[in-house]
């Protein structure tokens, strides 16, 4: 079928899905350069559609996603990519959205800022199928990212994120409210995580940082803006990538951001979890994006055992080790290591919630987190707070 692909209220292409596997098979015309998704190349007008289909497949729901493939069942869909034209590839993240060419479908009366979305593909993914046969697809948890089980619901007029956690301890939610409690100290932009219950299970609550006004671009997205040379690190070419672009303090907040995923043990710090805000109606840069997604740390896959602070320790996204990465922080006069006095004692009252985390387990945490925070100012003190090598 025949697609517009437009952003906002403007038309920025003319494409062919394939009904059968989702896939962008044709490009026809590119409407609008200005608005082709960053990081997608155009060249005398015509649209790189490897790169677009690439993009756009990586708007669908990953096939990690926990409770996916039932859901896939329930729904006798084959692929969560066939989901995208669903909710017509509405997102909560940005403005981008498909209309088949010949409707009069309008953005004012379809996004999700603006307008109720069904909930029930968000209880089908929680393992919820509704009784009846009229299920409403209509939503943007067609359209989020993420391994974890998740869904978008509207509570008392805005757009809140759930977010599950994961064996052995669902702790994730647990360690998001614990990097907002380390970055609300610091003074550091963020996304505030608070705890919700559902049928006795853990989740973390967010509220949606975007607006109709802006959207938010994925680091991956920014750093295919240009080719990286063999010589340049990842790190420095993240920082070439966003200069070029206008995006504006990037380095100051890749320095909070490191040395917060330092202190809670972050793993998974991709580039799809970071990035930055843009003005979706100038298309003016704002800034780097406020920190979010910090569930995957603090050991949270790990037996009791198996927590230490002296164990080479995985990170991402621009080295594989905290030890390494934390070197490329630049400066840290912003830090007040004293604000974080105390920050184990509160990790222990967020953890007092969890059914599951023993108090063996607990102080282990407990105390590998206070350890940290040593770690990280032993460093600090040894190099100097405004002297960094990258």
């Amino acid at each position: 079928m025949k697609y517009v692909l437009s952003h906002k209220e403007h038309p920025v292409l003319t494409m062919e899905i394939d009904e059968g596997s989702g896939t962008i098979i044709e490009i026809y015309e590119l409407l609008s350069s200005e608005r082709v998704p960053i990081g997608v190349p155009y060249i005398n007008n015509e649209v790189n559609r490897k790169v677009l289909n690439d993009w756009w497949s990586g708007r669908s729901i990953p096939a990690s996603r926990s409770g996916l493939r039932d859901a896939l069942v329930a729904l006798k869909i084959s692929s969560p990519q066939l989901l995208l034209t669903k909710c017509f590839g509405f997102s909560l993240s940005d403005q981008y959205w498909v209309r088949p060419e010949n409707s009069n479908l309008r953005w004012e009366d379809m996004n999700f800022f603006d307008n109720p979305f069904s909930e029930d593909m968000g209880n089908i993914l929680f393992g919820e199928v509704p009784k009846r046969s009229d299920l409403n697809l209509v939503s943007p948890d067609n359209t989020s990212d993420g391994w974890l089980k998740k869904k978008w619901i509207i509570a008392d007029g805005k757009r809140q994120l759930i977010k599950s956690g994961s064996n052995p301890a669902q702790q994730e939610p647990y360690n998001e409210v614990l990097a907002s409690a380390i970055m609300r100290r610091l003074n550091i932009e963020h996304i505030p995580y608070s705890l919700m219950k559902i049928n006795g299970v853990p989740y973390s609550v967010c509220d949606d940082f975007v607006t109709r006004d802006t959207e938010l671009v994925a680091a991956w997205h920014i750093i295919q803006t240009q080719k990286k040379s063999n010589s340049t690190s990842s790190y420095q070419h993240c920082i070439n990538c966003c200069e070029d672009l206008g995006i504006t303090d990037v380095t100051a907040s890749l320095d909070r951001m490191l040395t917060v995923d330092f202190i809670i043990v972050n793993e998974d710090r991709h580039f799809n979890n970071f990035g930055a805000i843009r003005n979706a109606n100038t298309l003016e840069w704002i800034g780097a994006a406020p920190i979010f997604d910090c569930g995957t740390s603090m050991w949270y896959d790990k037996f009791t055992h198996m927590i230490s602070t002296t164990a080479k320790l995985p990170s991402k996204p621009f080295r594989s080790r905290h030890a390494d990465q934390i070197k490329l922080v630049s400066s840290f006069k912003w830090l007040d290591i004293k604000a974080l006095k105390g920050i184990d004692e509160e990790f222990r009252e967020i953890l007092s919630d969890s059914v599951i985390i023993d108090d063996t387990r607990c102080n282990a945490l407990c105390y590998g987190l206070r350890k940290r925070v040593e770690q990280l100012d032993a460093y600090v003190k040894s190099r100097g707070r405004s002297h960094g090598a990258r």
